[in-house]
């Protein structure tokens, strides 16, 4: 079957289509056809060896997807740790969903990474439906405060329809005002362009000196203590990822000054715990039957054109979700 195989630690260069031999099941899993690869930084990061816990190449590339369930004949989604950008793959049972009767190929596989990171971030922040309040926001009147860091991508389209549901008052950026205007349209009600504006400066300005009870942070670095300083007392970051290569800077004395804390969020740990997913699950696919979400596809890349998918993700140009189409 073909397949897009990282073949060394090189980048997205590195990456070739080849045949390789089919998967072979193992007890719980499930054999699936698949129609579309989702891609996300960490398939970036994984072609650089920047993402942990990732066998050595040659390995086939991708960790999310839609297709057919070979043995029911259902329309699937699912997450997957490698192996999720072939024409088949043996799928965990309890790592798959059904498609929604009125999503795309595409929109299916635009949804497990991005709307559960984005859900689950709620969940820690203690901003969902029965989680226990963080003290900061619990006062009368006022809609808890969350400022989403890269906004226009895919898990910030999906936090952004998850926090409109959720009543949040969201603060977003990103690198371009059009992509901030496409943002708005889903709920955002402050965009904030960082080519333009300094956010640390404007997030003060705008929530007139108190600061944000959560922040969604996945770049790293000077941002993580940036982030820190837009907290209001015992506010939390929510750090999942490190897109700037760059370990997270934290300033101790800054969060035992507001009681704040950084919460580290990673899909890969979570989604072998049913106990969490599950509840998680519920929520989403309630939202769903509601037609209250809508996973935003940017682009769509054939196989053939790999390469191009993942250097446009690491140029941070896209909007929503980047998808390979793997077969017609």
């Amino acid at each position: 079957m073909k397949a897009l195989v990282i073949t060394r630690i090189a980048g997205p260069e590195s990456l070739e289509i080849q045949d390789v031999p089919e998967p072979q099941l193992k007890a719980g899993q499930t054999m699936v056809r698949v129609a579309v690869g989702g891609l996300n930084f960490a398939d970036f990061m994984t072609t650089k060896g920047g993402y942990p816990g990732t066998p050595p190449p040659p390995l086939v590339a991708g960790r999310e997807f839609s297709g057919v369930e070979e043995s029911t004949g259902r329309r699937v989604m699912g997450y997957a740790q490698w192996a999720a950008f072939a024409e088949k793959i043996a799928a965990h049972s309890h790592m798959i969903w059904p498609v929604p009767e009125h999503w795309t190929d595409e929109q299916a596989a635009a949804f497990p990474v991005n709307f559960f990171t984005a859900y689950l971030g709620y969940w820690q922040a203690g901003m969902t439906p029965g989680a226990p309040l963080l003290a900061g926001f619990a006062r009368s009147g006022n809609s808890p405060r969350v400022l989403i860091h890269a906004v226009a991508g895919g898990v910030g389209t999906a936090a952004v329809q998850i926090g409109q549901i959720l009543g949040v008052e969201m603060y977003g950026t990103s690198s371009s005002d059009e992509k901030l205007q496409r943002v708005k349209e889903l709920g955002l009600q402050h965009g904030i362009n960082y080519k333009r504006h300094d956010y640390e400066e404007l997030v003060k300005n705008l929530t007139h000196g108190e600061g944000v009870d959560a922040v969604f942070e996945m770049l790293g670095g000077e941002h993580t203590a940036r982030s820190l300083r837009c907290l209001r007392d015992f506010g939390r970051i929510i750090q999942y990822g490190t897109a700037t290569g760059k370990a997270p800077q934290l300033d101790l004395r800054a969060m035992y000054a507001k009681s704040a804390s950084v919460q580290g969020l990673w899909l890969t740990y979570l989604s072998q715990k049913p106990e969490i997913m599950g509840p998680a699950w519920q929520q989403l696919s309630g939202w769903i039957a509601q037609k209250k979400l809508t996973p935003q596809v940017g682009a769509v890349f054939p196989l053939e054109r790999a390469i191009e998918a993942y250097k446009l993700l690491e140029e941070g140009k896209n909007y929503g979700k980047v998808v390979i189409r793997i077969s017609s």
